[in-house]
């Protein structure tokens, strides 16, 4: 039985030139996906540096290492054209001393704010270097980072406030003023949601799912934490590549509106700031939660095009009840992190906004008839530029 065996093997290769043979292949297949796992990292480093490439191109900041003097609030309006808000704001502004804030308006390439557009307090105030914004685009965070990184010129402006041009103040300027200064954090809302889908795996190489967040965009920022955004370029790229929304579902397309829907579905400004902050691990410098109501409606369809939607408030949903049922509200729950966040300032119990959005031309005129905002004068709403 030995001698068969042995003469069984004597015509081919022996055991052992097997064996020399298949770590030979094994050694060869691990050198060629070495280099191949190289390769990749070489092609996505030269593509990352492509999109950094085309980024906005970034002037030098004025430093507030040397700054002295009353601090000021940046307001940040980030606009589809015009802001339509233009007269509950003049009066919000009004009689308040100028060397506390700053204005400062994102809008439609061309669009101006002059005499013939708006009130005096806006003329002039849009960024000459504005871009084409559409909704759910990376777009919308690259118009924020033209607003933080205008307001950053200024030393004297120390905290940053991003609006919607339906937002509306629940305050005067010296209550909001106040809230904001004294506390040394920014207002971030932010939360980890396990169930959420927009996390594309490709980033895991160089952005952990556990740094991944969610939350509104309406930012308040200290200066510090509007340096970090506007320096970005590593997390920013990222988002460039991967954080893309997906197309409208459109069957006239046909089969090319399949391949659109397998596509990877994510929305940048629901998650940029948010995860920005989390991968520079500045959480604990946050009170994640925004300071900017919004109430939402959930639009019932078709089960997969369920979806999330902003309130409008009209004339008829903006009286004292209602706005006081907004300025009660001392804690925000988050479910899917079972975490109730009672909102404080400085550990002084404090109502959890002092802006809301968002507001219809009607319901702004009826909180200025509340004078909740500032002194009521109907003269001035009928000169209307």
């Amino acid at each position: 039985m030995t001698k068969k065996a042995y003469a069984s093997l004597k015509p081919g290769l022996s055991m052992r030139h097997v064996l020399c043979l298949g770590w030979k292949l094994l050694i060869l297949v691990s050198l060629i996906l070495c280099v191949w796992a190289f390769l990749r990292i070489q092609q996505y480093s030269q593509s990352m540096g492509s999109s950094a490439s085309v980024a906005l191109p970034r002037r030098t900041r004025v430093s507030d290492y040397h700054f002295r003097g009353d601090p000021k609030i940046a307001f940040l309006f980030l606009v589809r054209k015009n802001l339509p808000l233009d007269f509950l704001w003049e009066s919000f502004f009004e009689n308040v001393d100028k060397a506390k804030y700053s204005i400062y308006i994102h809008s439609e390439p061309g669009f101006l704010f002059d005499e013939s557009t708006t009130r005096s307090i806006f003329f002039n105030r849009q960024l000459k270097n504005s871009i084409k914004v559409a909704w759910g685009e990376e777009s919308m965070i690259e118009a924020e980072r033209l607003l933080f990184e205008e307001a950053l010129q200024d030393p004297a402006n120390q905290r940053f406030v991003l609006l919607s041009d339906s937002c509306v103040p629940l305050y005067n300027f010296s209550y909001i003023y106040n809230y904001l200064q004294n506390s040394p954090r920014s207002f971030v809302d932010s939360f980890l949601d396990k169930k959420d889908v927009r996390y594309n795996p490709k980033m895991s190489p160089f952005l952990p799912k556990n740094k991944w967040r969610k939350g509104s965009q309406w930012v308040t920022l200290i200066r510090r934490h509007a340096e970090v955004m506007v320096d970005d370029e590593i997390v920013i790229s990222i988002f460039r590549r991967f954080c893309k929304r997906r197309p409208p579902d459109d069957e006239s397309k046909g089969k090319k509106n399949l391949k659109l829907q397998k596509q990877h579905n994510c929305i940048p400004d629901e998650h940029y700031m948010q995860t920005l902050l989390a991968m520079n691990d500045l959480e604990a410098e946050l009170e994640r939660r925004t300071v900017t109501y919004t109430l939402w409606n959930q639009s019932m369809g078709n089960a997969e095009n369920e979806a999330w939607h902003p309130f409008t408030y009209s004339y008829a949903d903006a009286g004292p009840q209602q706005i006081k049922i907004i300025k009660d509200i001392d804690n925000v729950y988050y479910e899917t992190e079972s975490r109730r966040e009672w909102c404080s300032n400085n550990s002084t119990s404090v109502p959890c906004f002092v802006f809301a959005r968002k507001f219809s031309q009607g319901a702004a005129l009826r909180l200025l008839s509340q004078g909740i905002v500032g002194n009521f004068d109907i003269s001035a709403l009928m000169d209307t530029p």
